[in-house]
């Protein structure tokens, strides 16, 4: 038994040789409802905010197996949408776009305002197949849906939709990294894309030149990233400001950098219980998303992850919410602490 002690206490002194990153701690706001059943189900949420009233927003999420799912701001479950096989999804403005992996096909979804109601508006099929991660923008006016694939293949294409009928798919470009990608996050207003190489790091497209992607950071830096590095959205602030935000999935942690190059890391959090410890503390993180708006008890925003166990691995998973404000707050303070002689 000695002998065995000795040795879990030299492979945790290991460890802590090749990892030294200390996540500040951020409780979870709130859940939504668990999708049922065991296995890794839940992948990726997308946050739609009202045009109107902030109040009668929404949350769509992937399952794996079956579609997508919509939640309220309560976190209730509103609505299925059995799809397919659905492993990200995105939105902007009223148009929710997912990759569909069943019919290698991007499923389009429109959502009323008036109602609320999700409607699945068709599939787009694919001539790559297996579409993996993807991303909504809107950039220089047209709505754009980037697909990525485990071959390192980004194709990023113009959508055409007038509203009603079928969703179309215009021009395409395509980038091209090493290995498997999936998470990616359209900056609209910076005309830029960041893609997650989940063995390596993150990378930023310049869409308005031809230019090669840019790394932002890679594992081996050693910044706070882990394979996999899975999902990965943007906090807008004012004047073109804010943040980026990567989950390292291994480490059940989150790497935060600034918006803008050169992309320094703002800091590594991690999501805890909630504070009256009725939402379990967040592990192994897929997809996530961010929104900026003003929602109700939430002036700065919402975080939004996948949690993979509820409470244990693979069983009912779900998705957190975070208050934006508690991930600033936990910066500043890990800031200021590592300030201090």
């Amino acid at each position: 038994m000695k002998a065995l002690l000795t040795v879990i206490a030299a492979l945790g002194l290991a460890a802590c040789a090749t990892d030294t990153i200390i996540a500040a701690p951020v409780p979870a706001a709130y859940e939504t409802d668990a999708m049922a059943g065991d296995g890794d189900r839940a992948d990726d949420p997308a946050i739609w905010v009202h045009p109107t009233d902030p109040a009668r927003s929404l949350i769509l999420a992937t399952n794996k197996d079956e579609g997508v799912y919509v939640y309220g701001l309560d976190g209730k479950e509103r609505q299925k949408l059995p799809v397919g096989l659905s492993n990200n999804v995105d939105v902007r403005g009223n148009l929710a776009v997912a990759s569909n992996d069943g019919v290698n096909a991007l499923s389009f979804f429109r959502i009323d305002p008036a109602t609320q109601n999700v409607t699945h508006a068709g599939n787009t099929k694919l001539v790559r197949i297996e579409p993996y991660g993807v991303c909504a923008g809107m950039i220089d006016g047209k709505y754009r849906a980037a697909v990525s694939f485990k071959d390192g293949n980004l194709d990023i294409w113009t959508v055409n939709d007038s509203g009603a009928g079928p969703v179309t798919l215009g021009e395409v470009r395509t980038a091209k990294l090493a290995t498997q990608i999936e998470g990616c996050v359209f900056d609209d207003e910076h005309s830029r894309i960041f893609v997650a190489e989940e063995n390596h790091g993150l990378w930023a497209i310049d869409l308005a030149s031809n230019s090669a992607p840019v790394s932002v950071d890679t594992i081996a830096a050693k910044h706070g990233l882990v394979a996999d590095v899975e999902g990965v959205s943007i906090y807008a602030g004012p004047d073109g400001s804010g943040y980026l935000v990567a989950s390292a999935q291994e480490k059940d942690r989150y790497v935060v950098y600034d918006r803008m190059p050169p992309y320094a890391v703002a800091g590594v959090i991690t999501i805890t219980q909630s504070r009256d410890g009725l939402v379990d503390a967040v592990t192994h993180t897929d997809g996530l998303d961010i929104s900026s708006a003003p929602l109700p008890n939430f002036p700065k925003g919402i975080l939004v992850v996948q949690d993979d166990g509820n409470p244990t691995k693979e069983t009912s998973q779900n998705f957190k919410v975070v208050d934006w404000r508690n991930v600033e707050a936990a910066l500043a303070a890990a800031k200021a602490a590592a300030a201090k002689p």
